[in-house]
């Protein structure tokens, strides 16, 4: 898997703001963690900061446009901060995420990339679908990973 530099392309909003924050979904890129390779068919990582790595959608008109697979940086001291810096350099403007932590949710929200929880459809494709429907909430701290909030992940945060 190769990772490629070269943001995906997003219209901006009439306040010059990503069109992610403006609440209108038609263009966008999504990043949904990803196992297995990424794609559209994969099955999604439970957790933001080990996934190997990430499947960006972009959305345009409600349809599915260019689909990029980029590698995660490698889990370090420094917790999920090189992936969410992947994703503000990768040109995403949403997250779909079942789990994360509070600094990587803090750093994705202050690059104005809006994060959205949900845990349990399966697949990519499943939890894009769900974006575009806008059937999914922003994930809130009180949803976010802890070490005594006893959230089940293939890792401690």
């Amino acid at each position: 898997m190769e990772r490629s530099e070269t943001p995906l392309s997003t219209e901006e909003a009439r306040d010059g703001r990503p069109s992610g924050q403006s609440g209108d979904r038609n263009n966008i890129v999504v990043a949904v963690p990803s196992v297995s390779g990424g794609g559209l068919e994969a099955r999604r990582s439970s957790h933001f900061g080990k996934s190997p790595c990430f499947t960006l959608v972009a959305l345009s008109g409600g349809e599915i446009g260019d689909v990029r697979v980029v590698a995660n940086e490698a889990h370090s001291e420094g917790g999920c901060r090189g992936a969410a810096q992947l994703l503000v350099s990768s040109g995403v403007n949403a997250l779909v995420a079942g789990g994360i932590g509070a600094r990587p949710l803090s750093i994705l929200n202050e690059s104005g990339i809006d994060v959205y929880f949900e845990r349990q459809l399966k697949t990519v494709s499943e939890a894009v679908d769900a974006f575009a429907a806008g059937s999914l909430q922003p994930i809130g701290l009180d949803q976010t990973c802890s070490h005594h909030q006893g959230y089940q992940h293939e890792h401690s945060c």
